[in-house]
């Protein structure tokens, strides 16, 4: 019954319902979006059997064409990557994605959700860390939160773990896993502060995913939008003919607008879901590594770049002070399964890798200032000349 279970275990209960919650609109996310590549498909043939376009709006079109051949293969890739290490996992006897659930081979609808969820870079790279073995990772977000979360025993649990970072990697790592080494204590007082600690945790991503869900259900209505105008737009542009040169000039002004509502419609695709990105990224760690107040020995920070970026996430807007740190420092340490997912042994664990975390995410914090105020000079400046015109 909910009254004999502890503020931590009703904080975790809530982040896996809104972990489902999100991933079915990551699924719904993912249908809309083939929906619409298709139909983005379907104006490109057409555009296709148009000649004498002007240059200037060939290389427009071929941009957009490309950008969406490219998120295209960034889904295939998520799909095919997933399967094969799915089908490893099956054939190393791991514990399948969920609680009880044999290991599936994903399809393309929830790879379509989960490369819109991530964005796609016009260069074709994942933005983030969503890139190569990552992606597979997110895949593995994807499905209820992952093996770990979901009590399974770990199919690429290790690269899993520290593939991604913010909401989605939390829900890899499961709150379960970490939150273990609470018990580690034998006295009620330092488990007691080790809960808060961890329920303030699980209470952040719920929130964050509270969010996500917002702006993937807005994300959807958009792509819905969208849709309806290039339905219309192809049943538009079938009149003018195959001959620009020989359309009217409202004929041509409107197939410039079909060509930008075509790059609107595919930023809806590549565009990433904000509320699911990491909070600490790998720019973050790149910015800290030149950031001449550190005082983390470069080689160092490199040799544990991954796990740095894992606590900088998992500890980001949780404040501590020292005898927090010292204990949730002490629960990692004894932490095996913890460390494990880590990809470390128990005599490779270092103090000075949590002191990293917590100075990356205070360089974070300063780089986020300097940002921001870059940012408002920039607004003052605008809104000066524009009070001048």
């Amino acid at each position: 019954m909910a009254k004999n279970k502890s503020k931590l275990q009703l904080a975790q209960e809530k982040n896996k319902e809104a972990i489902k919650e999100t991933n079915k609109q990551i699924e719904r996310l993912g249908e809309h979006a083939g929906d619409l590549y298709r139909e983005l498909n379907d104006i490109q043939a057409i555009f296709d059997k148009i000649r004498n376009v002007p240059h200037e709006e060939t290389i427009k079109y071929e941009d957009i064409k490309k950008v969406q051949s490219e998120w295209k293969h960034q889904a295939d890739l998520i799909e095919q990557e997933y399967n094969i290490a799915a089908k490893k996992g099956a054939q190393a006897g791991a514990a399948g994605v969920g609680a009880g659930i044999a290991v599936a081979a994903m399809g393309p609808t929830v790879a379509m959700g989960i490369a819109t969820t991530f964005g796609v870079a016009s260069t074709g790279t994942a933005i983030a860390t969503l890139s190569g073995a990552a992606a597979t990772n997110a895949a593995l977000a994807w499905l209820g939160g992952g093996a770990l979360a979901a009590g399974g025993g770990g199919m690429a649990a290790g690269e899993a773990f520290l593939g991604l970072a913010g909401p989605v990697g939390w829900a890899i790592a499961g709150a379960a896993l970490v939150a273990s080494g609470v018990f580690i204590f034998k006295s009620r007082g330092n488990q007691k502060r080790l809960e808060d600690i961890f329920t303030l945790i699980s209470e952040r991503d719920t929130k964050s995913y509270s969010l996500a869900i917002v702006e993937l259900n807005e994300r959807i209505n958009r792509i819905r939008k969208e849709r309806m105008l290039l339905s219309r737009a192809i049943g538009r542009i079938e009149t003018y003919g195959t001959d620009y040169s020989k359309m009217s000039e409202e004929e041509q002004f409107e197939l410039g607008t079909f060509v930008n509502m075509m790059l609107s419609a595919t930023q809806l695709l590549v565009n990433p879901i904000m509320g699911l990105q990491p909070n600490f990224s790998e720019d973050n760690y790149y910015e800290y590594l030149t950031w001449r107040d550190k005082k983390a020995e470069p080689g160092f920070a490199n040799k544990y770049k991954k796990q740095i970026i894992f606590f900088a996430n998992l500890l980001y807007k949780i404040g501590l002070d020292d005898i927090d740190k010292k204990l949730i420092m002490k629960s990692f340490s004894n932490n095996e399964k913890l460390l494990e997912a880590l990809d470390m042994k128990k005599k490779e664990w270092d103090d000075k890798i949590f002191d990293a975390a917590i100075e990356a995410l205070v360089c974070k914090c300063k780089y986020d200032n300097v940002r921001k105020q870059q940012h408002q000079k920039i607004v003052n400046i605008l809104a000066s000349a524009s009070n001048k015109n």
